[in-house]
C-alpha cells in the first residue's frame, strides 16, 4: 500500500507551515505529498490565505530527495495547457523525475466568478480538457507544433527542454460527476 498527504493550500496555510508538511512527509516515509489548485478557501472565508501554486511545488521539488508530489488537480479553465506543460517540464527536471502533474476541467463556480473567469458547462470544460491533453503531450515532444483546436491554437511552438522520460511527465487526471 502507498500513503499520500493532500493539504488544501488555499486553507489559510502558510509558508511555514507547508515546508514543515513538506520535511515531515519525506521524513516519515510517506510516498507522496498533493497539493490542491485555488486561488480561494472552498470551505470558509475567502479571505483566507492561499499558497500560489507553483512556488509550493517547487519548494517540495528542492526540499525532497525521495517523495512524489504534485497538484490534485489544475483546472483548464484558468491554467492554460502551455503554463501547465511548461511548469510540469521544469518540476519534473527539478525533482528528478518524482512531479505528477494533475489536471482536471474545473468546478468551483465562485472561484470562477471571484477572479473572473468563465465556467462553462461540462460538456465545453471535458473538451478543454480534452485539447489541453493533447496541447500538453504534443508540446512535450520538443519539437514545433500547430495545433488548432476549437479552445486552444498554438501556431509553430517549441517548448524545450522536454520533459527527462520519454513518454513525459506522469499525468493524474481528477474528475468526477457527469461528463
Amino acid at each position: 500500500m502507498k500513503l499520500g498527504i493532500m493539504v488544501e493550500g488555499q486553507e489559510d496555510v502558510t509558508w511555514e507551515r507547508w515546508l514543515r508538511v513538506v520535511d515531515l512527509a519525506e521524513a516519515l516515509g510517506f510516498d507522496s505529498i498533493w497539493r490542491s489548485d485555488h486561488l480561494t478557501s472552498v470551505v470558509g472565508a475567502s479571505e483566507r490565505a492561499s499558497l500560489a501554486l507553483w512556488p509550493s511545488l517547487t519548494a517540495a521539488a528542492l526540499r525532497t530527495k525521495r517523495i512524489r508530489f504534485g497538484q490534485l488537480v489544475s483546472p483548464v479553465t484558468f491554467r492554460h495547457p502551455v503554463e501547465l506543460a511548461q511548469h510540469a517540464v521544469a518540476l519534473d527536471h527539478l525533482s528528478g523525475g518524482r512531479y505528477v502533474l494533475g489536471i482536471g476541467a474545473g468546478w468551483f463556480e465562485r472561484e470562477h466568478r471571484a477572479f473572473g473567469f468563465v465556467l462553462p458547462p461540462v460538456r465545453e470544460r471535458s473538451e478543454r480538457l480534452r485539447e489541453a491533453l493533447e496541447v500538453i503531450r504534443l508540446l512535450w515532444s520538443g519539437e514545433p507544433i500547430t495545433y488548432r483546436g476549437q479552445h486552444f491554437c498554438l501556431e509553430q511552438a517549441v517548448l524545450r527542454p522536454r520533459p527527462l522520460r520519454p513518454s513525459g511527465v506522469p499525468i493524474m487526471i481528477g474528475g468526477g460527476g457527469e461528463r
